[in-house]
């Protein structure tokens, strides 16, 4: 087994979630400077992609800045001939680690066999691990995934995947059926440790799911004993998290201008007419800074609006200023 980076770092972990749109180059670098964590994940990427006429695509995704480290690149697909070679793809990159997506539910990815499918594919599960282990020869890889399909199918899924001795296992606490509106069940988390002392005791555990807080996360993993946990939706808009600061409004809205300026600035290539194509993505961002304060809603309207971090910048100086 492999450990890596994974040895060095001071318990509990915390790390970021892969998001797809949403944990990009920018949103990174905005917490490497406010509230750097434990460990950076990117955008998940298509292992196969990377070795088709979308390969431009699949590495835009995977370009980093030297101070995100550790990294982890996060990979999904159906096939272990390509996570053998996109393994050693995202080696060559200058990547810390290697993450397989096995959890996601989006419906195109099962359909190639891949994300939470390989949840009921035992077999096909094991060859991608043992094959990206092959292609990442010293670098370490981990897994992420659920606590089962449509059920809760602990005590089989995760013993297969703790038998192929990957460095760390992060487990969202629903199954794929379960939406956000269902609680995760972090009354599991003891059993999964359990089973890993049992197992494979090297392989860290990391817990994922509704954690809100900082210090919510401390306790889990204390409680559980968890050597980390993961935390995905309520870091966006707060890349203060890992600091557990509260920032003034001022403070809040200058972030909001700073993200859409370091986007806009990885994007520039892209720029015609004032426009660049891809900002609209920067709306979620907009919508998650722009919460629990008065004259919020109104804020978050005119944003909606903009077509460049220039307008950001206009709209929230004369919001402050008034």
């Amino acid at each position: 087994m492999e450990l890596g980076f994974w040895k060095k770092l001071k318990k509990p972990i915390m790390v970021i979630a892969p998001m797809s749109g949403v944990t990009d180059e920018a949103f990174r670098l905005m917490f490497l400077k406010y509230g750097k964590p434990d460990v950076f994940w990117t955008e998940f990427v298509s292992a196969d992609g990377l070795f088709s006429r979308g390969k431009d695509y699949c590495l835009e995704i995977l370009k980093h800045a030297p101070g995100e480290r550790p990294i982890v690149a996060q990979i999904f697909g159906g096939e272990p001939k390509y996570f053998e070679k996109a393994a050693a793809e995202i080696v060559a990159l200058g990547f810390d680690g290697i993450d397989i997506n096995m959890g996601c539910p989006d419906s195109n990815i099962e359909k190639k066999g891949g994300g939470a499918a390989l949840i009921k594919n035992i077999v096909l599960a094991k060859e991608i691990i043992r094959a990206a282990k092959r292609g990442a020869g010293k670098i370490p890889v981990s897994v992420k995934t659920r606590i089962g399909y449509k059920k809760n199918e602990i005590k089989k899924w995760i013993p297969a995947i703790l038998k192929e001795n990957v460095a760390a296992l992060t487990v969202h606490f629903r199954t794929r059926n379960d939406t956000y509106s269902s609680p995760a069940r972090w009354e599991l988390a003891k059993e999964i440790v359990k089973l890993r002392d049992k197992i494979s005791p090297k392989t860290l555990i990391l817990g994922n799911g509704d954690v809100k807080s900082l210090e919510e996360a401390k306790l889990l993993a204390k409680e559980n004993g968890l050597d980390g946990i993961m935390i995905g939706r309520n870091i966006l808009g707060n890349p203060w998290f890992f600091l557990d600061k509260e920032p003034s409004l001022k403070e809040r809205l200058n972030a909001v201008i700073e993200h859409a300026e370091i986007f806009e600035d990885l994007h520039k290539a892209d720029m015609k007419n004032g426009k660049c194509k891809q900002f609209e993505s920067m709306k979620k961002h907009f919508h998650a800074y722009t919460k629990g304060f008065e004259g919020a809603k109104d804020l978050r309207e005119k944003l909606m609006k903009v077509r460049n971090a220039k307008e950001t910048r206009e709209i929230i100086e004369i919001f402050l200023e008034h």
